[in-house]
């Protein structure tokens, strides 16, 4: 009776064990960033989602795949370009499971397989451009890789998020060929930065010459036009006083009679005299003078009488004098004149000290 107990005990603990194994066999949990194959004696059922699946226990056969971006590193490799100058390029893929399905049935290993497609792909875009518009256009080999990946691993269930060019590392012989490009390249800027200087500087230094030479010349003109003008009103204030000094002695000649003349003829000759001079000249005939001194002293035989000028004889024998030597200015006048002048003088002194500092008045001048 016991031995028949124990026997019972022992396959109610086997069917309870059998329970529990085939509910966890039976039960899978899905994570939310997950998706599973489900089959059943080697037979696709379907794809289990995320949370509670119940499959049938010991026959089934369950594979997760991850549905988040996942990043593939592309070895680095030498490629060739089309101008046969070596590069090594290396890149970084960015990927995400769409299809669980086709990701687990049309390919063996889609991580596997998405990275040696970049590397053909990636060396036949490459082989296909020169080594300048490789090291100046990634963006757009970035773009046509991904766009070529992406074509071919949709079949996949596998969508290419991003495709990054890592490194561009020439050889060593072109790189040297190329720091000697740029090292020529800057040469060549220089040598023109350093012609264009100079050239520059000479067309500065010439139109420097060419406006010192219209200033000194405008400068030259304005001091000859005011040296002139100068010398004419000189002309003039001096004409005037001429004048003036005419009128005043022939107001005072007029009231002079013959006697008067002669003590002024002596005078002269007596101021001549004292002179340390040799030579004498006399704007009259000296028989004359001598012949009216000796009138006026007596000792000529005849005296004659002549009586004193008016006015009135000297404007009928000569005319008016204000008609023959002109209006006197008076010395408003000449101040004004004077003033008139100086105004000339600024404008002329404005205008030099205009085309001094803005030439461009100068070349419009011209």
């Amino acid at each position: 009776m016991l031995e028949i107990d124990t026997w019972i005990l022992v396959l109610v603990f086997v069917a309870i064990a059998g329970v529990l194994v085939a509910m966890v066999s039976g039960v899978k949990i899905i994570r939310p960033y997950e998706q599973a194959i489900y089959m059943r004696l080697g037979k696709y059922i379907r794809v289990l989602n995320q949370g509670l699946n119940f499959v049938c226990p010991f026959i089934n056969e369950v594979r997760k795949l991850d549905l988040r971006t996942q990043v593939l590193d592309v070895p680095s490799q030498e490629v060739i370009t089309k101008d046969n100058s070596p590069v090594n390029v290396d890149a970084i893929i960015y990927i995400k499971v769409t299809d669980p399905k086709n990701a687990f049935f049309e390919v063996t290993d889609y991580r596997m397989a998405t990275v040696y497609l970049a590397q053909t792909t990636l060396r036949s875009v490459i082989g296909e451009m020169e080594l300048d518009d490789i090291l100046s256009n990634r963006e757009r080999i970035n773009l046509q890789l991904r766009d070529i990946l992406d074509q071919n691993t949709d079949k996949w269930g596998v969508k290419v998020e991003n495709v990054e060019i890592r490194e561009l590392d020439p050889a060593r012989k072109v790189k040297e060929a190329m720091e000697e490009q740029t090292s020529s390249e800057r040469k060549r800027r220089a040598a023109i930065l350093q012609a264009d200087g100079m050239k520059r500087a000479a067309i500065l230094e010439a139109e420097g010459k060419k406006k010192s030479r219209i200033l000194e010349a405008e400068g030259l003109r304005q001091s000859m036009i005011l040296e002139a003008e100068g010398k004419r009103l000189a002309v003039i204030l001096e004409g005037q006083g001429d004048a003036q000094r005419l009128r005043i002695m022939s107001v005072g000649a007029a009231t002079l009679d013959s006697k008067a003349m002669a003590v002024l003829s002596m005078e002269t000759l007596k101021s001549v005299g004292e002179g340390e001079s040799t030579k004498f000249f006399f704007p009259i005939e000296l028989t004359k003078l001598v012949e009216g001194v000796s009138q006026y002293m007596g000792a000529a035989s005849t005296i004659p009488e002549r009586g004193i000028s008016e006015i009135s004889d000297v404007k009928a024998n000569i005319g008016d004098p204000d008609d023959i030597l002109g209006p006197i200015p008076k010395a408003a006048e000449l101040k004004e004149q004077i003033a008139t002048l100086d105004k000339i003088m600024d404008a002329e002194m404005k205008e030099t000290k205009d085309i001094a500092q803005n030439p461009r008045v100068a070349d419009a001048n011209e």
